[in-house]
This record gives C-alpha cells, structure tokens and sequence, in this order.
C-alpha cells in the first residue's frame, strides 16, 4: 500500500503532458533554422518545450507572416511566434508571453557592392524589399524610394536576385541559411545588423491565463540550458542536413 502511494504521488509530481491533454494550435511564418515543417526548427522545439512544461501539447501551422497574426488575432488559431514586442496595441485580441523565446538580427541584404547600410535610415535612397507582416520593417522602410512587398523568405530574395529590389531586409540566419540553400550569386548579408530585437511568443486573449505560466516555463529553461541547447542545435543540425545533401550530390555526380 505504502509503495502503490509513493508511486501515486511521484507520478502526479512529474511535469508530463499526458495522453489526454489539451492541444493548442500554433503558427509561425518562420524558416529554417528557426522553424521546419516537421516542427524540428529549434522554435518549434523551444516552444514546444514550454507548452509541455504547463502540461499542453502544440500543433504547428506554417502561414504567411500576415495572415498568422490575423489567425491568432481572431481566435482561429490559438498563438503565433516569435514576433516583437508592442503587437498587442495593433491586434488587440493578442496577448504576449512576458519573456523572449528567440533574439532576432534585422539584416540588409544586397548584391551591389557600392551600397553601406548601417542604419535604417541608410534605406532612404534604396528600393527596398520586405516581407508583409514583419512590423518593425515596415515601420522603418516608409521613407524609402519604393518598397516592395512579398509573402516570404523565399520571395524576398527572389526579388532582389531579379534586381526588382536594391536591398532587402531579413533575419540575418534565415538569409544565410536561404543563400546556402539556394545558391544566390554576389549576395551578400551587411554588418551590422540595422536591430537587435527580442522576439516573443503571442497568445488569443481567451488563453491570458496562460502567458505568465508559459514566461515561467522560459525562464526555467534558460536557467537550466535547455535554451541554449535548442538553440544552438537548430542551426547545426541544419548545416549537417545540407552536408549530407551536399555529399549524396557529388557522390551522384561521381
């Protein structure tokens, strides 16, 4: 009896998700290394993580960056990330989890070498390309000479390898990882980076309740290194992948 109780209490002790638990429905935009259609970008698993840390399970859907904020912000889908901070006062159906899930570098990118961007108001004289739904760059691109908008990564540099764009702005690891995949020509990402922003997880309002349980989550995990795991391993495990892609090819070739 003393030992089916021991048992008993550990097993309601463990912070596990079970079998029956209650599944929410996540969106992201988000590219490799960040996020991949399997959910093994290393977001999806930070995320993940710290929806399992508060006993629920996630699915994942990949949309385009506008319409993922609409979902959420219309209570069809139940939270997006990672975006930045201050959505909330735009769509204002959405909640934002108190602590950073990622740090994201807003980049230039060009292929002409005679241009130096260092700043966003650099983009001034530029044509300029950008993803729909990426707030802080249309913010900041208002003032340029035209702007260019697409639905996605991809997109994006198609635009600028077309010579339709002078720059475009990206996250500085989905542009490399992009121009490793793809094989642009002269394209080059410019230092530094125009922003350094934190990057957060947002949920409908009808699950508030779970914002600070889930900033909880993340803090603990960035205590006890399973965010600094995640994301190390997510750009890593990328470059092998390709490696390996890389290899099987010239093997063929061979």
């Amino acid at each position: 009896m003393r030992l089916t109780t021991c048992l008993l209490c550990l097993c309601l002790a463990l912070p596990v998700c079970s079998p029956g638990a209650e599944t929410l429905v996540l969106n992201t935009s988000h590219d490799p290394p960040r996020s991949r259609p399997d959910g093994g970008g290393y977001e999806d698993r930070i995320v993940a993580e710290a929806f399992r840390r508060i006993g629920l399970g996630t699915r994942l859907v990949h949309l385009p960056s506008e319409r993922a904020l609409q979902n959420v912000n219309q209570g069809i889908d139940d939270g997006n990330f990672s975006r930045v901070a201050g959505l909330a006062a735009q769509y204002q159906n959405l909640v934002m989890v108190p602590e950073p899930v990622d740090e994201f570098l807003f980049t230039a990118f060009t292929r002409d070498t005679s241009i130096h961007v260092q700043r966003w108001e650099d983009l001034k004289p530029f044509n300029v390309g950008l993803i729909t739904g990426w707030k802080i760059v249309e913010a900041n691109t208002r003032d340029a000479r035209s702007v260019t908008t697409v639905k996605d990564e991809e997109a994006l540099f198609a635009l600028l390898d077309r010579g339709r764009a002078d720059v475009v702005v990206a996250d500085l690891y989905f542009g490399q990882e992009l121009l490793r995949s793809k094989s642009y020509q002269g394209v080059r990402a410019l230092s530094p980076p125009l922003e350094r922003r934190n990057m957060y997880l947002y949920l409908n309002k009808r699950h508030a309740d779970l914002a600070p349980r889930l900033a909880a989550a993340l803090r603990e995990m960035k205590r006890d290194g399973t965010m600094e795991r995640l994301t190390k391993a997510g750009p890593a495990l990328d470059r092998r992948k390709e490696e390996r892609k890389e290899g099987r090819a010239s093997t063929a070739a061979e």
